[in-house]
């Protein structure tokens, strides 16, 4: 079937609305990813994210740390990944995404 050059998507595209301040609590956090706010603090003490606060009533939670909150669900629903695999899988994704912008740069200049 031809799509005349674009992609037909099928599903419902969802979406998370950030408060003013652009940061969620644990509980919003949790809901937003669909997980448990237990899972989302093994995350934490993992070091897979880093909210702002002292403790988990405190915790503020930017889009990035929702965005690794994802990420950490599917690898670990996709994959079986353990925690701590989740964890380097998400920092090793990190590093390469910030090598790819940095080629991007060099690539720029050289030109």
């Amino acid at each position: 079937m031809a799509t005349s050059g674009r992609e037909v998507l099928s599903g419902v595209i969802s979406g998370t609305v950030l408060g003013e301040e652009g940061v969620l609590t644990l509980l919003e956090v949790s809901r937003a990813s669909a997980v448990h706010a237990d899972y989302v603090v093994e995350l934490v003490e993992e070091g897979v994210v880093r909210p702002e606060g002292h403790s988990p009533t405190q915790w503020r939670f930017s889009s990035v740390c929702l965005v690794k909150i994802r990420k950490a669900v599917r690898l670990q629903n996709d994959l079986g990944v353990n925690l701590a695999g989740v964890a380097l899988a998400l920092q090793l994704m990190e590093e390469l995404e910030l090598a790819n912008v940095r080629l991007q740069q060099l690539q720029r200049y050289k030109l």
